[in-house]
Formats: structure tokens, sequence, C-alpha cells
């Protein structure tokens, strides 16, 4: 299917409602930080910046003014610390900020920030974006459903996340996959299918390629692989259901022959349900939080009406629930997701208790 049906052309940026401000106090989510998305904007101008293989990279790299520069780099470092820290800035002389990137792909528009400990040597990167709630809700909903915590703040109008760790999967298929052994890509392939079921019963769209990161973790005896989605723009807003299963795209198509090549349909089966079963645990276990996070998006718009109604019925067709149609919102819909997973997943574990 050609990607311009899958999708729509340009999802738009929801603000935060009072409801989600409220939530993410409560979980310590939104708090102050010492400078924002738009003072950023304030570069003086950029040059590219190139990849190791001499590509455009499609960011920028930024420049300030001298008397905004000391200004900006303090700010980001404090901002860094209240992210990964206490607020204690005792240790904030021992921290560069080598670099500031803005890119001008994609609908968030981010700018990627590299703080380095000038001790050892380290660094990592802090991303600064517009706050999206969109983007808030696919970034929570990560943190407590998938097996990858993900740290975020957000203050009024500007968010920012940590950076997730790993190789982007186009760039794993370009230059790891094919050197890959069998028995690795068979637990790469069950975890290509896992993720690919995580996505769409939380509805987290357009998680092509680019958008999620492969992570390889050394075993005494072998390598584990997860995959785990770095884009959350995408986060229930389509009415398509095909956009949120990453089977359908075709960037990801060397992942779908793999697992077809490597794994029988009793074993794709097998690992759905498992991955629906630890949805199910998860959620069990922070339903509070869950169920305060999916009351916010009830009562917010972060779609049309036209692509509510489209994806619920596209949901009764694929899972014969006809609860949603009682839908109005994507947060009413997600709500019945999750009951109908937490429903059959107690039914099983009933039955094998008796």
């Amino acid at each position: 299917m050609e990607e311009e049906k899958l999708m729509s052309r340009k999802k738009p940026s929801y603000p935060i409602n009072n409801q989600l401000y409220a939530y993410l106090t409560e979980y310590n989510r939104n708090i102050k930080i010492p400078i924002f998305y738009d003072d950023l904007l304030r570069f003086a101008g950029g040059i590219a910046v190139y990849d190791k293989n001499g590509e455009d990279s499609l960011w920028i790299r930024v420049y300030y003014s001298d008397h905004e520069r000391d200004e900006i780099d303090l700010s980001l470092k404090r901002m860094y610390i209240i992210l990964h820290g206490d607020g204690s800035e005792e240790s904030i002389s021992f921290l560069n900020v080598d670099a500031i990137d803005y890119c001008t792909f994609g609908n968030s528009k981010p700018f990627r920030v590299k703080i380095r400990n000038i001790l050892n040597d380290n660094h990592t990167y802090i991303y600064i974006k517009k706050a999206d709630a969109s983007r808030v809700y696919g970034l929570e909903l990560e943190h407590i459903l998938s097996p990858n915590n993900i740290n975020f703040l957000v203050y009024k109008d500007t968010l920012i996340e940590e950076h997730v760790l790993g190789v982007p999967g186009d760039s794993f298929i370009d230059e790891n996959l094919k050197y890959m052994s069998a028995s690795g890509k068979k637990r790469l392939s069950k975890e290509f299918v896992k993720f690919n079921e995580r996505c769409v019963i939380r509805l987290l769209g357009d998680m092509r390629a680019y958008n999620y990161v492969i992570v390889a973790s050394y075993d005494f005896d072998q390598v584990e692989y997860r995959i785990r989605a770095m884009d959350f723009d995408q986060q229930s807003y389509e009415g398509n259901l095909k956009v949120y299963f990453p089977q359908y795209f075709k960037e990801n198509y060397p992942f779908v022959k793999m697992v077809s090549d490597n794994l029988q349909k009793e074993s794709v089966e097998q690992y759905k349900k498992e991955e629906r079963s630890a949805i199910a645990r998860r959620f069990r276990g922070a339903h509070t939080r869950i169920n305060s996070l999916l009351d916010c998006m009830s009562n917010d718009a972060i779609s049309t009406p036209e692509k509510v109604n489209q994806l619920k019925m596209d949901l009764v067709k694929y899972t014969n629930d006809k609860n949603f149609k009682k839908c109005k919102t994507m947060g009413d819909i997600l709500k019945v997701g999750f009951d109908f997973v937490v429903r059959n997943y107690e039914n099983v574990n009933t039955y094998i208790i008796r």
C-alpha cells in the first residue's frame, strides 16, 4: 500500500490541556526548566551536519551570538541536571555543551544538544521540542507499558526528552542485518513480532525504520535484541489501523521478510500472546496511573472525528469487539483496547489455574 494512502500528509500539534498538566505534575513530569524551545530558535546561523558516509543528515549545527551563547549553555546544562539528576548544580562546572543541532525534518523540529562530562569525556544527548499532547501521551504509554522506561519533562510549551540509545532501524538494515548469524536473526525476528504487537495494542503509529532503534544486549553465550521506539509523534492520531502495524511500512520489509524466513506461524502467534500477556501484567501493575492517563486522553481531542470513527470500525473488524463502536475519542478507543487485552489475559490465566 502506498504510504500517501496509509498516512495523512501532516499531523497537527495538539496543545496540552489542564487535565494532562495536572497528571504530569502528579507524576513529576511537569517541572520548571530554565530555557524554552523558542529560546533556542534565536540562533544566528547554522551549517549542515553530515553522517559518517558524507550524506546530509538533515540536521544543522546552529550557533548563537556571543552575548547569548553563555546564558544558553548554562541553561542547557541546568536542564540536563534536572532531567538526569536531582537538580543540584554541584557538577555543572564539569559539563560542557559540545553542540546544538536543529532538525527541520518531520513534525517536531527538535533541537539535539550534546552534553559532555569533561572529567571522563563521556557524552550524551537531550532533545528539546515543542510540547505536543500526542507525543506526551506516547511517551507516558511507552514508559508504563513497554519494557523500557523513558525519561522526559514538560514545562509549558516545551518538552525535553532523554536520548534513546541504539542503532536506528534503517542504519541497522543497511549495515548490520546481513552480518547477523542465523540464531541472531531468529532472536531479532521474535523481537520484531513483539514490537509489532506492542505498537498496535497501544496505538503507536508510523514506526518506520528510522523511528525506532535496535538495542543489542550481550549475554554470556548469545546476543539478545530489543526494538525501542524513539518517535512518539503519531500516538493515536491516524484512522487507518494499518498505520499502527510496523509490518505494513515498506521501510520495514527486510525485517518482515526476516520473520517469514525464520519463524513458523505457530511461533509468531506464541510471541504475540506473550506480548499481550506482558502488556496486561504491566497494565494491572500500574492501573491507577494508566487509568488516570486514559481519562486525560478520553477528555482530549488529539485526532479528528473522522479518524476516530474509521479506527474504531477497523478495530471492530479486527477484534470482533463491538464495544469499540461506543468510542468517541482516541482515549476511549485505547480504554476499550486495553480492556480487551486484559480480559483475554485474565481468561487464559483463570483457565490455567483451574
